[in-house]
């Protein structure tokens, strides 16, 4: 009898892969392609969803090949995306309209306003767990709409569909216009804005408010549960699960109880904390959102706090002011200085997210004196991303009623031993890595196996989980306290400069 597996794929924000995964939870193989990003104007971000999709078609196959294994062999996929990013395609011809409009993009700035004016944003977090932000996708939707009148009267004849990108590959992979399935989970429905917490449906208030047609809109599924079997590019698998990339990284530590938190460092970070079957409505600036649904089964809860640059901040430095070339050469140039000298970073490029929700807020770059040199930079873009991690898990603290003792991180960033150090001296607790670093991948695989039964339960999973690295905080308290007051201060100064006159 041959061997079996369970194969996920990982659309981000920067790329799409394909793993395999066998029955002790081991990679087997990987296959990965980056895809461009589209800078159309300041604040824009958008991808091309065509060249996603045909990256898909490549990837899933290049993983099978790779590991020598057949399609036969591949007992089910799970699905895990960049969740907010979002698009309208014809249903007919399956061709988006325009580009997918990406989680970081800030152009719909000049519609929160509009969108307060028709629903009070304290109703809205009460019924989303979201704050009105250009973070989430409904303001998204809503641009797309408000752009050409020839686009709002397809969607509202029912012509164009709407998705974020678990949506979008989830009907290619089922079929696309020969009878794709137009679904997405509980996860990514929960950041769209449009979703009721607690009926785990559209909101037929919100929808009437945003005026948003609802034939537009994709079917709310479980996390975990067989949604479709795939026609292209390895027909005949069925799709057992679709969840945000997040929730997936928090599935894939096995964080499956309450009281159980992970922070994932990919482009942004993210930090999440299972509060089980309650949502928690956060009173401290985190968003409350679905962590996964199985099938049958009442939904389970987090608590997150987001961060839109972490890796992002460090592609930046590569690809906008060449201080490196490659993202592993940060931490080198960050090494070669002892310390800031005095330079502190904000990097709120799409607006501070968690725990200050300040959509008004640009980055800013303080301190800097003719004694700063690009290795200053470089260490001050690293401790940028420990003390953003700081604020979120000051505030997920304050809403839990309990610290942490510990923090579990997964994701490209953490092979950045000084980043990891910095976080730890910064929170002041250990960060545990798991050997599996990249565990939204893995935790889409977990939810996927367990859908058709290739694992049997979630403590088989528990059993798989080792630790790799962990770092203890070394830093004395007093320079702790000094450092973050002054990261403090640099945040102010980035929300004044957003109230500078013109």
């Amino acid at each position: 009898m041959s061997r079996t597996y369970v194969a996920a794929l990982d659309q981000g924000t920067t790329s799409t892969r394909c793993m395999l995964f066998d029955r002790q939870g081991r990679m087997v193989s990987i296959a990965q392609r980056e895809h461009h990003q589209h800078y159309p104007r300041p604040g824009w971000v958008e991808h091309d969803a065509g060249e996603i999709w045909s990256i898909v078609r490549r990837v899933v196959p290049q993983a099978l090949d790779d590991a020598g294994v057949d399609a036969d062999q591949v007992v089910a996929l799970g699905v895990t995306n960049q969740r907010e990013t979002c698009l309208l395609w014809n249903r007919r011809t399956g061709v988006p309209v325009g580009r997918a409009i990406v989680w970081q993009d800030t152009r719909t700035h000049d519609l929160l306003a509009d969108i307060a004016g028709r629903i009070d944003p304290a109703n809205l977090q009460h019924r989303t767990g979201l704050p009105l932000a250009n973070y989430f996708s409904a303001a998204k939707l809503r641009w797309m709409l408000d752009r050409d009148p020839a686009v709002a009267a397809a969607a509202a004849a029912g012509d164009l569909l709407f998705g974020t990108m678990d949506t979008w590959i989830t009907w290619n992979l089922s079929g696309g216009v020969d009878g794709g399935v137009h679904v997405t989970d509980v996860t990514n429905a929960s950041r769209t804005m449009l979703m009721n917490l607690d009926t785990l449906d559209w909101d037929e208030q919100l929808l009437g408010a945003l005026d948003i047609p609802r034939v537009v809109l994709p079917r709310i599924v479980s996390t975990i549960g067989t949604v479709a079997t795939t026609v292209e590019p390895l027909p005949g698998v069925p799709i057992g699960a679709l969840i945000g990339d997040q929730q997936a990284s928090l599935f894939g530590q096995t964080a499956f109880d309450a009281g159980e938190a992970k922070c994932t460092f990919g482009t942004g970070s993210f930090l999440l904390l299972n509060t089980g079957t309650e949502a928690v409505r956060s009173t401290h600036g985190l968003v409350t959102t679905v962590a996964h649904k199985v099938d049958g089964e009442p939904a389970v809860y987090a608590l997150e706090g987001s961060i839109a640059l972490a890796g992002g901040l460090v592609q930046w430095c590569r690809d906008n002011l060449g201080l490196i070339r490659s993202p592993a050469e940060i931490e080198t140039l960050a090494r070669s200085v002892a310390d800031n000298g005095g330079c502190y970073l904000v990097p709120a490029f799409s607006g501070l997210f968690a725990p200050y929700w300040d959509n008004d807020a640009q980055g800013l770059l303080v301190g800097l004196t003719s004694f700063v040199t690009k290795g200053h930079i470089a260490r001050a873009v690293l401790e940028a991303t420990a003390w953003q991690t700081h604020d979120v898990m000051d505030a997920m603290n304050a809403d839990a009623g309990v610290a942490a003792r510990s923090l579990a991180v997964d994701g490209g960033m953490t092979s950045n031993n000084l980043l990891m150090q910095t976080i730890a001296d910064y929170l002041d607790m250990p960060v545990v890595r798991p050997m599996m670093a990249e565990t939204v991948a893995l935790g889409a695989a977990y939810a996927a196996g367990l859908a058709v039964g290739y694992w049997s339960d979630r403590q088989a999973l528990r059993d798989f989980w080792r630790k790799a690295g962990e770092w203890v905080p070394a830093m004395p308290a007093d320079r702790r306290a000094r450092e973050l007051a002054h990261w403090r201060h640099a945040i102010a100064v980035t929300r004044l400069w957003s109230q500078r006159p013109g």
